[in-house]
């Protein structure tokens, strides 16, 4: 069977909707103030009334946690306070029988200079693991693109007292860069995945895929060519297991971007696509669907089985840096004005809710346009309920407060005594909570569990093309089309009344309201209130 014509139950990941969430944020079920797996495999049913499909979980492993478990001590464990190898293919197991496939953040173009590795590598330049890290006599003059936390960081070198050399780091210090183009780092990349998969994992979310290949193309140049290990990873997986995914981190513009998932879509299956997701922006402050329109009209053609995933919120620094100078100015000056809501220059530390001052009407439009938009729909725990960051959190951790379960103690996250130290605190606002838009029948957490609902009776939208459909400025008019099946979605970016025409040449006699029950007839007048939207079925 060709690859173009294998069955949709193959790629899974076409009509998926994929939740995010860091493990020790999300529910304490011991009350020691942390977060853990048996309050997670708690939570499954919660996710699966959601609907979600697909849960990526954020570093559970063992870790000092210099960057919120980025930096990785033990590829092949649990942290501790998390719990164990066997709750977690407990988990795995409750979500899998519950529908739900799991992957995980896959973090290996850096270790904690704790790793056991790199301790070795620091013994000499004979010693076993030496050559896993990227090691120079004299220290490289850096590029101002080379430091991933400018004003954290000042270089991306460090110096090492004990091995006498210099060491790449892209994040921090205490993170040392792997030599991935070191077959022995290589082949031990592969051993963990396989590891984990194993325990019944369905794939791996990609960190910082650039960085990975750029950091295999300078520790040993013109050794071994840098998309290779995407492939060959890629390659074993699919021996492994046929329908597992590799989910990467790849903010480039899109013609760049089009390079991580190969000629032939034999690298990554799926990448986030942040050129969306800051046009989005600008088309928001703004209220001028064009900056989005223009965008999303150039997007270039993926392989067939590749896929795009859209989302509003992730879970570091809403990044800007595809933006121009004065663009990224303009969004700063409405989203997040004030310095401590803005991170590196480039991005803000503030979730949705926050940067549109609690517009339920606007923030429910933004996401019905991303539910909307041909690709793989992505949340970040807490988006379902609206909840807000807490700026007394350091950079970009203030989005990854707790999760706002109740109105009992600690937001219904913990049973620990009042005044406990939670692992993080809760925003001063934190009254959206799952317990309480339940019982709301219109709040925003049902209306999200339908729009989900509604975006998986609509395979146009993760398996169809985009064509845009001609609008008024502040409306973006699109329809995506599969297998003679037509799904038309408009969207007003403005804060004031707009009105659109879809056409009645477009090979459809009628267009059924998919959110409300409002048909429409093609061809006349439909008109939008403030940030309104409409979903159509065309026939």
């Amino acid at each position: 069977m060709s690859r173009r014509r294998r069955a949709a139950g193959d790629l899974w990941w076409k009509n998926a909707v994929i939740y995010c969430l860091d493990v020790q944020t999300f529910l304490d079920s011991d009350g020691d103030g942390c977060g853990d797996l048996a309050g997670l495999t708690e939570r499954i049913d919660y996710l699966d009334g959601l609907g979600v499909t697909c849960l990526w979980l954020m570093p559970f492993y063992p870790s000092p946690e210099r960057d919120d478990g980025y930096d990785i001590v033990d590829f092949y464990g649990v942290d501790e306070r998390l719990g164990t190898l066997g709750a977690f293919v407990e988990m795995v197991r409750t979500a899998q029988d519950r529908g739900i496939r799991v992957i995980v953040d896959f973090v290996v173009n850096h270790t904690s200079h704790h790793h056991p590795w790199f301790q070795s590598a620091r013994k000499g330049r004979d010693a076993p693991f030496h050559d896993f890290y990227v090691w120079s006599d004299e220290k490289p003059d850096d590029e101002p693109k080379d430091v991933v936390f400018p004003g954290e960081e000042r270089s991306a070198w460090a110096w090492d007292d004990q091995a006498r050399q210099w060491y790449h780091h892209r994040f921090y210090t205490e993170q040392p860069d792997l030599n991935t183009a070191n077959p022995a780092v290589r082949d031990e990349i592969a051993q963990i995945a396989g590891f984990w998969l194993a325990l019944g994992l369905a794939g791996f979310r990609v960190d910082a895929v650039p960085f990975l290949m750029e950091e295999s193309d300078r520790a040993t140049a013109g050794s071994q060519e840098p998309h290779e290990l995407i492939r060959d990873l890629r390659a074993y997986l699919t021996r492994r297991r046929g329908d597992a995914v590799l989910l990467g981190e790849v903010n480039l513009p899109p013609e760049k971007a089009l390079e991580y998932y190969g000629e032939t879509g034999d690298e990554l299956t799926m990448a986030f696509d942040f050129t969306v997701n800051q046009a989005l922006y600008l088309s928001l402050v703004r209220e001028d669907a064009g900056p989005l329109a223009k965008v999303l009209k150039a997007a270039p053609e993926l392989p067939d089985d590749c896929q795009r995933v859209n989302f509003v919120r992730n879970h570091d620094e809403l990044s800007l840096d595809q933006l121009t100078d004065d663009e990224r100015a303009e969004v700063f000056a409405a989203l997040g004005p004030e310095p401590d809501m803005q991170l590196y220059g480039r991005g803000l530390r503030r979730r949705l809710p926050s940067m549109l001052d609690g517009d339920e009407q606007r923030i429910r439009m933004v996401y019905s346009l991303m539910f909307s938009l041909p690709g793989t729909p992505a949340l970040f725990y807490g988006e379902e309920i609206g909840m807000t960051e807490n700026l007394d959190i350091e950079g970009r951790l203030s989005v990854r407060s707790p999760m706002q379960w109740s109105a009992e103690r600690h937001a219904g996250f913990s049973p620990a005594p009042a005044g406990a130290r939670l692992c993080r605190p809760l925003p001063a606002d934190h009254e959206a909570t799952v317990e309480g838009q339940r019982r709301e029948p219109d709040s925003l957490l049902n209306w999200m569990e339908r729009l989900i609902r509604r975006r998986k009776e609509c395979p146009e939208l993760g398996w169809g093309r985009l064509e845009l459909i001609e609008s008024p400025g502040p409306v973006l008019a699109h329809r995506c089309d599969w297998q003679d099946r037509t799904v038309v979605a408009v969207h007003n970016f403005s804060g004031t009344k707009a009105s659109v025409r879809l056409p009645g040449d477009g090979g459809w006699e009628r267009l059924t309201d998919l959110i409300d029950a409002d048909d429409h007839a093609p061809g006349d007048e439909l008109e939008l209130e403030p940030y309104g939207y409409r979903w159509f079925r065309a026939s």
